[in-house]
């Protein structure tokens, strides 16, 4: 299909230009996961699509610019093919930006409702991480982006993956206070080996 082959070409392009520092990688995966594009080819097709879009404006400005532009003095003219070019190169962060805006308002629209029906299948005696993983099945038509990260933190347990380590992720992919205290508070309640029953009911409260 046309939108594979456009994905390839902008990995290609991302591939040449991606930094060579690690740490800058690294931030740009974060970033791009929490938007919710996980793919290991993520990073490259951002990198592709900046450097794409920074050519590719100021082109189509050179070939569409009306007579009323072409009137311009060379400086000014110069200004804006700059401008078109910086616009380019940093609309795919802004994209990036937004979607990531999207994904967490939707989570936190879903995540009272899906914290109220985990209390509930942890006091009728399931397990937290087979409630998660209900709550996860029960939302999926209502919250997609909320039921996904849960199952995310089902599929890292079954991984190997420790609670706490696998809680801690999910705060860090949704990027938000709320989810950051409900796994806090329920990574406190393994150390004590307290009630977690009680524990999300006083928190859903």
């Amino acid at each position: 299909p046309e939108q594979w082959r456009l994905f390839k070409f902008l990995g290609a392009l991302g591939e040449a230009t991606k930094p060579k520092n690690v740490d800058e990688m690294s931030h740009v995966r974060r970033t791009l996961v929490k938007a919710g594009y996980r793919s290991v080819e993520a990073s490259l097709i951002f990198f592709g699509a900046r450097l794409l879009l920074a050519i590719a404006l100021p082109a189509a400005f050179a070939v569409l610019r009306t007579s009323a532009l072409q009137m311009l003095p060379h400086t000014q003219t110069m200004v804006l093919f700059i401008l078109a070019a910086v616009v380019g190169f940093y609309a795919p962060t802004l994209w990036v930006k937004m979607k990531t805006q999207r994904r967490q308002q939707k989570i936190l629209a879903g995540f009272p409702d899906a914290l109220d029906l985990m209390t509930v299948c942890v006091e009728a005696g399931l397990g937290l991480d087979a409630a998660m993983n209900q709550v996860a099945d029960e939302i999926s038509m209502s919250n997609s982006v909320l039921s996904e990260e849960l199952k995310l933190v089902n599929l890292e347990l079954r991984a190997g993956q420790s609670r706490q380590n696998a809680l801690r992720n999910l705060s860090l992919r949704t990027d938000l206070e709320d989810i950051n205290n409900f796994t806090t508070l329920l990574i406190q309640t393994d150390n004590f080996g307290t009630s977690i029953g009680q524990t999300l009911r006083v928190h859903s409260d």
